[in-house]
């Protein structure tokens, strides 16, 4: 009997944390579990997992092991469990996926589509520096981008001025690159819903694909609202982990994209639940992933599995310093396979991917990385 024998958790720049599964034969399955920013804490509920009820189990059983995990506890759900567990799950998926000479969306039926479309964050401290940014992106095979609005913090009630700024930095990087690109809008939860009905009319003219986090997930009744004013879709979901936290949303009306992020939500095999309960309400899967390459991977193994899964956000390189992708990490210079703007379907069993030990060993260290705080001109803390 194969069984789980032991498992290594490495925190590596910039802000990522790496979980390697090992079995008694000797496979090795890779997950990404994080909170970024507690990096640490996470790390502590995966060796809890481990420690109390992994070692010594059989790796094929996936569901059963997710629902000790999450049940098995008494409390469940919140960032931390649901991000131990998705990384957790993404090795376990990995480690099936090697053992069938499979990759893990044949394991969940198979392929929807033959490849996925991708987006990148698009940043700049100035109109002008956003554009050009945008322009490169293009120039380099993307498709679709996505701006954030707000600098370093929004006030519940903004000026014209700084509503108008917002549009014209938006509306510069719409300019750069044309309408036949793609350029969603991140309102990144910072916005009160008085604020976000001022901005989704001041953006709407520059046609954004999608407008994110207009307000916060637990903004449930917003929701509704906020569509009713706008024909730009509502997409939300990040900082929602199971399927019993997008259900309200979406029996509430008005997001018409969910984005949950396979580190976050229980990993593939909660977020594969989500979208399907997703498409009953005609809603569209975009997951969230400013994360690591087995994140990624992750992502795109379960997109290419869901048939509402429509684009797939990616960070890497955004996040790192200059020298660095977060490709290093994995074996050969470009194993996702980028061309314009999409990733092709893997091939390869499992997650799709090779971990380079060596590299993720070297680099390994506690990177210490915490969110920001954000003030008001007033002193008082806003969201970041």
């Amino acid at each position: 009997m194969v069984t789980i024998s032991d498992y290594e958790l490495y925190q590596v720049p910039p802000r990522w944390l790496f979980l390697k599964l090992e079995t008694s034969d000797g496979a090795v399955g890779w997950g990404e579990p994080l909170v970024e920013g507690r990096a640490a804490t996470v790390e502590t509920a995966v060796e809890e997992l481990m420690e109390s009820y992994l070692l010594g189990e059989e790796p094929a059983d996936i569901q059963r092991h997710w629902q000790a995990m999450y049940r098995g506890g008494f409390y469940r759900g919140g960032p931390v469990l649901m991000s131990a567990i998705a990384g957790i799950d993404q090795a376990l998926w990995d480690l099936k996926g090697k053992s069938t000479g499979e990759p893990v969306y044949e394991l969940l039926g198979g392929r929807a589509r033959d490849r996925v479309q991708i987006y990148q964050g698009v940043g700049g401290s100035s109109p002008d520096a956003a554009a050009d940014r945008a322009r490169a992106l293009v120039d380099e095979g993307l498709t679709a981008l996505k701006t954030s609005i707000g600098g370093d913090g929004l006030r519940r009630v903004e000026t014209p001025a700084t509503v108008d700024a917002m549009a014209t930095y938006f509306g510069a990087i719409r300019e750069a690159v044309g309408d036949d690109v793609y350029v969603a809008v991140d309102f990144h939860g910072r916005v009160t819903k008085p604020l976000a009905k001022e901005l989704i009319a001041a953006l709407e003219p520059h046609d954004p694909m999608f407008f994110e986090e207009p307000v916060l997930a637990e903004q449930t009744a917003t929701f509704a609202d906020l569509a009713a004013r706008t024909r730009v879709p509502i997409a939300t979901g990040e900082r929602m982990f199971s399927r019993w936290d997008f259900r309200p949303v979406l029996e509430a009306g008005g997001v018409d994209i969910i984005q949950p992020d396979l580190s976050h939500a229980g990993g593939i095999t909660e977020v594969y639940k989500i979208a399907a309960m997703a498409e009953t309400y005609d809603a569209a899967l975009a997951p969230h992933c400013p994360l690591g390459p087995i994140a990624f991977a992750a992502c795109i193994q379960t997109d290419v599995a869901c048939p509402n899964a429509i684009i797939q956000e990616q960070g890497l390189g955004v996040h790192n310093p200059a020298d660095s992708t977060g490709l290093e990490y994995l074996v050969g210079a470009d194993p996702f396979g980028f061309e314009d703007g999409y990733v092709p379907a893997p091939t390869a069993p499992g997650l799709g991917i090779e971990v380079d030990e060596e590299v993720v060993e070297a680099k390994a260290d506690e990177h210490g990385w915490h969110n920001p705080i954000l003030k008001n001109p007033d002193g008082s803390i806003t969201e970041w």
